[in-house]
C-alpha cells in the first residue's frame, strides 16, 4: 500500500496539490498545507505550518500551533469498527482544539504532522 492511498488523509508537497479549494482556508502567504484528513465538506482537519483547522458537522475551530501541547492521540480501542477518532492538543491559551484522525495505517500522518509541528515550533 503506498503511504498516499488513504481513504480520507492525504500530505502535501506544496499547496497547489491540495484538492479541496471549495473549503476556503484563507492561508497566509507563506502558510503551507502540511497535511489533513477530509471526510466530508462539513467533518475535516487541515494542519498548516501556522495552525490546525477542524470542522466538525459545519462547525469550525482553529488555533495557532505556536505554544500547543499535544493532550490526546485519539481513541483505538476497537478502532477497526471505526473509521475515525480523534486528537486533542490545548492551545497556548489554555482552549483544547480536537482534530480527526483516519484510522489504521493513515493514523500516523495527522499524528506525526500535529506532533512534529508542536515540537518544531518550541525551538
Amino acid at each position: 500500500m503506498k503511504p498516499y492511498d488513504f481513504k480520507w488523509t492525504k500530505f502535501y508537497e506544496n499547496n497547489s496539490d491540495f484538492p479541496y479549494s471549495e473549503l476556503g482556508l484563507n492561508l497566509a502567504e507563506d502558510e503551507l498545507i502540511i497535511c489533513s484528513t477530509v471526510i466530508d465538506g462539513d467533518n475535516f482537519s487541515i494542519l498548516t505550518t501556522r495552525r490546525i483547522l477542524t470542522q466538525e458537522n459545519g462547525q469550525k475551530s482553529s488555533g495557532d500551533i505556536q505554544g500547543a501541547v499535544d493532550k490526546l492521540y485519539g481513541d483505538f480501542k476497537g478502532y477497526k469498527d471505526k473509521d475515525f477518532t480523534y486528537g486533542v492538543i490545548q492551545l497556548q491559551n489554555g482552549d483544547e482544539l480536537k482534530y480527526f484522525i483516519e484510522t489504521g495505517k493513515a493514523s500516523m500522518i495527522m499524528i506525526y504532522g500535529v506532533g512534529s509541528l508542536i515540537t518544531t515550533s518550541k525551538g
